[in-house]
């Protein structure tokens, strides 16, 4: 099933082949994206379909008047992921998502990334019920089909901003598209700005000898929303010649943290 183009998930593309609580199986183009602040490419996307895909089985296991939460998103990926999409850009990256153990007032899903069947990437989202809001905005209708012509950044609604060297910095323009059915920026797509800053952060004055992303931890703290002042900080915690530890933070309109990210890196190919 294809999403409409004026929802998060059909505006990246996202396609979910099965729908259960059981399993959730979907798929996102990753070819050919780049990291807008260095031009490298990137496996950000994974995020985004990590949190659809482990998100979607948590909440297909809530009861009638119970409605999801993400607080935490994982991502374990093996650090030649990027070059392994490369060698076939148009394939999209394809998630296996499953329940692990039993349903309480919090529960965890898995999942497997592949492409080709080569595995990228193993994750998980922890998620906890709250109960049914009665304001949530009804899912939007509109037309699915191929993705319009558009960069990363574009479809992300980010633009660069001046740091003043303390680290690379993304503003998040507002998007009514890029919101979920709670009126706040769509997890994954938070997700995804954070892994964008926190590499180029450790990846300063180093594309010739890149340090790839293997594992990005996301805990999302309070709703964050777009706004003139809402932006992704990334910093370096250390950085060494064969692996790296960033930090990133979602700074909403009001100057507090809304969501953080631990990121690890490491260089890929021969010594």
């Amino acid at each position: 099933m294809s999403h409409p183009l004026n929802t998060p998930l059909g505006r990246f593309g996202i396609v979910t082949s099965k729908d259960a609580p059981d399993e959730c199986v979907a798929s996102i183009p990753v070819g050919g994206m780049v990291n807008p602040l260095n031009g490298a490419p990137t496996i950000a996307p994974l995020a985004m379909l990590v949190d659809h895909a482990c998100g979607l089985v948590n909440h297909r296991r809530r009861a009638a008047e119970e409605w999801t939460v993400s607080s935490e998103l994982s991502l374990e990926a093996v650090p030649d992921a990027a070059d392994i999409i490369a060698g076939a850009p148009d394939v999209p990256v394809v998630a296996t998502a499953q329940p692990f153990g039993r349903k309480s007032d919090v529960v965890l899903a898995t999942c497997e990334l592949a492409h080709r069947g080569i595995p990228l990437a193993t994750a998980t989202v922890r998620s906890f019920y709250i109960r049914s809001p009665g304001d949530l905005a009804p899912f939007p209708d509109g037309p699915t089909g191929p993705l319009p012509p558009g960069t990363l950044a574009h479809r992300m609604a980010v633009r660069i901003a001046e740091s003043g060297g303390a680290g690379p910095v993304l503003l998040q323009d507002e998007d009514p598209v890029l919101n979920n059915s709670l009126g706040i920026v769509h997890g994954g797509v938070s997700a995804m700005a954070l892994e964008l800053v926190a590499s180029a952060a450790l990846n300063t004055d180093r594309l010739d000898r890149p340090l790839r992303t293997s594992s990005l931890h996301v805990n999302f703290l309070r709703p964050f929303h777009s706004g003139a002042e809402s932006r992704y900080a990334g910093t370096v915690l250390r950085v060494g010649r064969s692996t790296g530890v960033g930090e990133a933070k979602a700074i909403g309109p009001g100057g507090e943290a809304a969501i953080i990210a631990r990121l690890t890196a490491y260089r890929a190919g021969p010594r």
